[in-house]
């Protein structure tokens, strides 16, 4: 992921679901290009921000052993704009995982108002992608400790806290 669009995690349960939030600030440069004196956050930035809350659920609840990407955007229904100042609250469930990809739903909030719902399609890439690498270890523990996992999650059961995957100690 080169730029993120989500800032933090607030609720993280492996394999389950995640919360997450995107801060709009006036300082990104995306919300000036794309309405000239308009400034709203671009729908498929929001859609970006979903999958990335999504796909890294996914990918943890997989040790990072698999190479996770979004396949297929099944539903993306919005309900408003959200404009600088505003905060977007992601909030994703996996609906379906196997070793072939997963599934998830999603909502996106500002404040108490509904701003949008999703359902994606993720895909795990093996075969001809196995020797690509798209992120290191050190790339994904970088991610997660930023968008504070191991500070909010928690295990399956929704109690016990979380650690880092075995991949990563050694790093």
């Amino acid at each position: 992921m080169r730029w993120y669009w989500i800032d933090r995690y607030t609720e993280f349960v492996r394999g389950k679901r995640a919360t997450a939030v995107k801060c709009i600030s006036l300082a990104e440069e995306h919300l000036h290009d794309h309405f000239l004196h308009f400034p709203v956050m671009p729908h498929s930035l929001v859609v970006e921000g979903v999958a990335q809350a999504g796909g890294l659920l996914i990918s943890e609840y997989n040790q990072c052993r698999e190479k996770v990407v979004l396949a297929k955007i099944v539903k993306a229904v919005f309900y408003c704009e959200a404009y600088p100042g505003e905060t977007l609250t992601y909030s994703v469930q996996i609906e379906n995982i196997n070793s072939g990809g997963a599934s998830i739903s999603a909502t996106s909030y500002k404040g108490d108002v509904l701003h949008a719902e999703f359902e994606m399609m993720f895909a795990h890439l093996d075969g001809m992608f196995a020797d690509k690498e798209l992120f290191s270890p050190e790339d994904y523990r970088h991610l997660f400790h930023s968008f504070h996992v191991y500070e909010v999650g928690k295990e399956e059961d929704g109690v016990t806290p979380i650690t880092e995957p075995d991949c990563f100690k050694n790093l």
